[in-house]
C-alpha cells in the first residue's frame, strides 16, 4: 500500500491500521489511547495541523469520526539522538544497486533512538534516492558490506538471491584466545538450532531440534591473545555468527550479547564488535554476470 506522504529528511511516513468499529468516537480517541504514552494535547495539535492524513493525503480532523479511514499515516517526530561520528563508504553505485561500507555502530535502518543516525535515512540524503531499500541487514554493531535497492521494479530478484542462499557472504572476527585453544580442530563446519523470541533481547540456542544455522570457520591467524577467524556462513539466522564462535569458546572480542548478556552500556567508539562483513559474491540476476564486493574496512584487533 503505497504512502500518500512523501520520503521527508530520508525518513518515510509511518501508516497506522485503525479498527473500524470500537469504544472511541473518533479515530484520534484511538489514537491517544494507542498511544497513552503520548501528551494527548500534542496529539490532537497534530491533527489541527493536518498531520495525519488519509490514504488519498486528505488530513484527517481531530472529529474524524471511527470507522471513516482504516488505516491513517504520519511522520513520526524525531527523537533527540547522539551523533555517529563515523561516515558511511558508498563502493559501488549502479541503476539497480548500491553497496556500501557501513560503520560500527551505525544500524541498518531507523528505530528506536536512532533514526538520522542509520545507514538507510543517511544514503536516502545522501544519494537523494527516496526508494532506496535494504536488501539485507547488518548488526548495529557489525561493520562492513551493505547492499541497497535503488529501484522497486528490479528490488525483488535481489531479495529472493538472499532468501535462496545463493549469495556468498564472507566476514571475519577477532575472539580472545582461549585458555584451551587448539589451532588443530580447524577448519570446523559447526551447526546449532537458533530460535528467537520476541521478548528476549539474545537468541536461544535448542540442542533438541535439527540444526536451522551452519557456518565454516576458518583459522586466519593467532597469536598468544587473540584468534583471527575467517566465517562463511551458509544460513542468515539472527546473531549465528556470535552465537557460533560463542558456542566455541571463541566469543567475539567486543560483545555485549554471547557468550554472557551484559548490562546495557553507552556506545564505547574505541571499542567495537570484533565483526566485519568482508565480501559478497553473486550472479547478478538481471544480467548473469558474476559480481564480487569487497570491504575496505578492517579490524581494529585483527
Amino acid at each position: 500500500m503505497p504512502s500518500p506522504l512523501p520520503v521527508r529528511d530520508g525518513v518515510g511516513a509511518t501508516r497506522l491500521h485503525v479498527p473500524l468499529s470500537g469504544d472511541w468516537p473518533t479515530v484520534s480517541a484511538y489514537m491517544i489511547e494507542r498511544f497513552f504514552h503520548l501528551d494527548p494535547e500534542r496529539l490532537l495539535t497534530r491533527f489541527d495541523r493536518g498531520e495525519i492524513v488519509a490514504r488519498d493525503g486528505s488530513a484527517l480532523s481531530r472529529d474524524t469520526p471511527l470507522g471513516a479511514e482504516e488505516f491513517v499515516w504520519y511522520y513520526r517526530e524525531p527523537p533527540v539522538e547522539k551523533a555517529i561520528p563515523f561516515d558511511v563508504d558508498v563502493l559501488h553505485q549502479d541503476r539497480d544497486l548500491v553497496v556500501v561500507d557501513k560503520p560500527h555502530f551505525l544500524p541498518t535502518t531507523p528505530g528506536g533512538k536512532f533514526v538520522q543516525n542509520s545507514a538507510l535515512v543517511r544514503l536516502r540524503n545522501l544519494l537523494d534516492i527516496p526508494e532506496l531499500t535494504p536488501i539485507h541487514r547488518l548488526d548495529r554493531a557489525t561493520a562492513g558490506l551493505l547492499m541497497f535497492s535503488t529501484r522497486r521494479e528490479t528490488r525483488g530478484a535481489y531479495q529472493l538471491m538472499f532468501e535462496n542462499r545463493r549469495v556468498q557472504k564472507v566476514y571475519e572476527a577477532v575472539s580472545d584466545r582461549p585458555s584451551d585453544w587448539d589451532p588443530s580442530a580447524f577448519p570446523l563446519v559447526y551447526r546449532n538450532h537458533i530460535v528467537k523470541n520476541r521478548s528476549e533481547v539474545c537468541v536461544r540456542v535448542d540442542t533438541a531440534r535439527e540444526p536451522n544455522s551452519e557456518t565454516l570457520i576458518e583459522l586466519l591467524s593467532a597469536d598468544e591473545l587473540s584468534v583471527h577467524t575467517l566465517l562463511r556462513p551458509h544460513s542468515g539466522k539472527m546473531h549465528q555468527l556470535r552465537v557460533h564462535l560463542a558456542a566455541l569458546g571463541l566469543g567475539i572480542r567486543g560483545d555485549g550479547f554471547y557468550p554472557v548478556l551484559l548490562p546495557e552500556a553507552p556506545d564505547d567508539f574505541e571499542r567495537p564488535l570484533q565483526l566485519l562483513a568482508r565480501e559478497l559474491h553473486f550472479v547478478d540476476p538481471l544480467s548473469g554476470t558474476p559480481r564480487e564486493f569487497i570491504t575496505r574496512r578492517t579490524l581494529s584487533a585483527a
